[in-house]
């Protein structure tokens, strides 16, 4: 089916300095974004108040400017770039640098699940002095992005750029498949009728390498298919796995270096296996290491092994053309028996709420509200207009050889190596959950999860249809390719 689009091509408004043969200019910054106080965590059903810090949070961000364009990467330690924050931070980044890069600001989200939420439709929260609002989390998280995305621009000097690829386990399909059909996420597959894991898994450590103008590394961007949920129940500040693997590549290439976390296409993957579970817990025990410990030691021999081969081939002549287009998606239709289903939970929560007005919102699972009321809304739009489409923004991005995809969703695995099969590029990267237009882009699901069913791939889990998953594919490839040729 033929997707609607809005399109916009940003046109580079500096003019480059630099020779022809040194036109690339890298500048980077990182900001601690840890909350001074308690704030409400992102990620769960219930509304989890943070209990203290147990790693910091950040956000890393590194300005690239060529002879074609420029852009500025930030990677965030938060669940999800909600359009709230996204546009908050194009505001304080203007009032920075009078809107030099407001249009050229690519944030994407690592996915820990135990950092402050970052959007406004959440619950009433308790009235404590140490407590901080969603405004002013807002507020607060905004202007540290800003001033790393600024610091980063301001800071920009000659340098060089490589990049390469190796391979590691670090994310396992989560999507049990049983004998009936049906999927469950992080089903039980020690029982009789578990037949499979539902889809494949995607092993690639990407590694893009930023350089000053003597070969020092500056900053390095990995790529690995897999969400930063190893701690995601905790009620503790944790940036999850990526701290550790942030440590140990200081370790190794210099404690000022800047690590740009980018999850590839996982909405069906989890750091934790579904089985060989005792196997793995035993290794990681010989080594004596935690779980994000062994992550941050498959990563950094990854990136190292990457390093070691590709370091001579590290160059200045990196053209980067950048686009940004609005792609109009269609949604997923809500079934009559789905709306009704939604209807009569809605209705029970309501109920409860009613009998017990004083009771706090979090007490009576109160996302729950949202999760069957989304449904509601949606079957009622789609009854006036049965092509209801999701107004989606992606980036591609031709850097030399190398591409980079950008999209809001957690996009399920298969999504993101079709994009990587199909890409005319050397080497490509996939960013998901980047620069929401809308605060519930959700799962992207393929149409065998939707056939497969359970959380991630209901409906209330889903605001695009898998066809409108596939004209994501198609629409970020035939850019690519439009870029490619020029």
């Amino acid at each position: 089916m033929k997707t609607k689009i809005v399109s916009m091509m940003f046109a580079c408004a500096f003019v480059c300095a630099a020779t022809a043969q040194n036109a690339l200019r890298i500048g980077i910054a990182e900001a601690d974004i840890t909350p001074p106080k308690r704030v409400p965590l992102h990620g769960q059903f219930n509304l989890r108040m943070s209990q203290g810090v147990q790693t910091p949070l950040t956000a890393n961000a590194v300005a690239v400017e060529s002879s074609g364009g420029a852009v500025v990467f930030v990677s965030v330690d938060t669940v999800r770039i909600s359009h709230t924050l996204f546009d908050a931070v194009r505001r304080k980044v203007t009032e920075r640098d009078g809107g030099a890069i407001a249009d050229r600001l690519v944030i994407n989200a690592t996915h820990t699940h135990t950092g402050q939420t970052l959007g406004l439709n959440f619950p009433k929260l308790p009235v404590a002095g140490d407590i901080m609002d969603y405004p002013e989390v807002i507020d607060f998280t905004a202007g540290r992005i800003a001033d790393a995305a600024v610091a980063a621009w301001t800071g920009r000097k000659p340098g060089k750029i490589a990049f390469g690829l190796d391979f590691g386990i670090i994310g396992w399909n989560r999507r049990a498949v049983y004998a009936d059909g049906r999927a469950q996420m992080y089903g039980n597959t020690n029982q009789a009728d578990f037949r499979c894991m539902e889809a494949t898994e995607d092993h690639d450590i990407g590694s893009l390498f930023f350089l000053d103008e003597s070969g020092k590394m500056l900053a390095v961007a990995v790529n690995v298919a897999c969400p930063s949920q190893v701690v995601e129940q905790r009620n503790h500040i944790n940036a999850d796995y990526w701290h550790p693997v942030r440590e140990t590549l200081k370790k190794r290439f210099g404690g000022g270096l800047v690590v740009l976390g980018w999850c590839s296409a996982a909405g069906d993957i989890s750091p934790r296996p579904m089985y060989r579970k005792e196997a793995v817990t035993r290794m990681n025990t010989l080594r004596k290491l935690n779980e994000m410990e062994e992550i941050a030691r498959k990563v950094d021999r990854a990136v190292a092994d990457t390093w070691e081969a590709v370091r001579e081939t590290a160059t200045a002549e990196m053209p980067l053309t950048y686009r940004a287009e609005t792609l109009q998606l269609q949604m997923r239709k809500v079934t009559e028996k789905e709306y009704a289903e939604a209807k009569a939970e809605y209705g029970k929560i309501q109920a409860k709420l009613k009998a017990n007005p004083n009771k706090a919102p979090a007490e009576v699972d109160w996302m729950a509200t949202g999760w069957h009321g989304n449904v509601i809304e949606r079957y009622e739009a789609q009854q006036k207009n049965p092509d209801t489409r999701l107004a989606t923004a992606i980036r591609v991005i031709r850097l030399g050889p190398v591409a980079i995809f950008t999209n809001p969703f957690e996009l399920f695995t298969d999504y993101g190596i079709q994009m990587k099969a199909r890409s005319p590029a050397t080497q490509t990267f996939v960013i998901q959950l980047s620069n929401a237009l809308g605060d519930s882009n959700g799962y992207l699901a393929t149409e065998r999860a939707v056939r497969g069913g359970h959380y991630s791939a209901v409906i209330q889990s889903n605001q695009v249809s898998p066809d409108g998953g596939q004209a994501l594919v198609n629409e970020t490839i035939r850019l690519a390719k439009d870029l490619f040729v020029k």
